[in-house]
């Protein structure tokens, strides 16, 4: 399984390509980070921000992309940015018929580092060890690009299993229902009296 994890934002979305399946060791193919200038106009940096995450696809042709879920904080024009940046991949991804994966901060922090409250120097040091890197990638916005791509390897067999259970739970409970009869009951016929001349 081939995963590109973005981790969006306006001045830094975080891209990383992970290679694996769960169990076995991981490779990184790929980590960096696509960057806008911070007084740039708006539509100007979401289309740079595509032409990263396009450049991004077309190298490393993964199956899944993996993107952070936008959660609400403190900073609305943070979370306009970041959500922004997310809709941009998400795009790009659904464009080309890549199924996209929505994985909130714990969730990845969880799968990676086994604590949903981890910091980001917790993070890169996992994704260091975990992809058997030198050193941690840098900035730390290319270290949870990668550990979302970790998250959703390992994530993704159970999720599947999840949902093919409901799809079948689903298709159980239509079968066995009782199929209503698509005609339209018969009236009985009333007897016509004849009026003698």
């Amino acid at each position: 399984m081939r995963v590109l994890g973005v981790d969006p934002g306006l001045t830094r979305c975080g891209v990383g390509v992970v290679e694996g399946v769960a169990g076995r060791p991981l490779t990184m193919l790929g980590v960096g980070v696509v960057r806008t200038p911070a007084d740039a106009e708006l539509g100007h940096r979401l289309v740079a921000i595509e032409r990263g995450i396009e450049e991004w696809l077309d190298e490393h042709r993964p199956e899944f992309v993996a993107v952070e879920r936008v959660f609400s904080q403190h900073n609305v024009r943070t979370v306009m940015g970041t959500a922004q940046a997310s809709a941009v991949a998400m795009l790009c991804a659904s464009r080309r018929g890549i199924p996209v994966a929505l994985h909130t901060p714990s969730e990845v922090k969880a799968a990676v580092t086994g604590s949903g409250r981890a910091d980001k120097a917790q993070v890169g040091a996992m994704v260091t060890r975990l992809l058997r890197l030198a050193a941690p990638p840098k900035p730390a916005d290319a270290a949870d690009a990668l550990a979302l791509a970790i998250c959703h390897i390992w994530r993704a067999p159970a999720v599947n299993r999840i949902q093919q259970a409901h799809a079948a739970a689903a298709l159980a409970a239509r079968t066995s229902r009782v199929p209503r009869t698509s005609r339209v009951p018969r009236t009985p016929a009333v007897p016509v009296r004849k009026v003698p001349r």
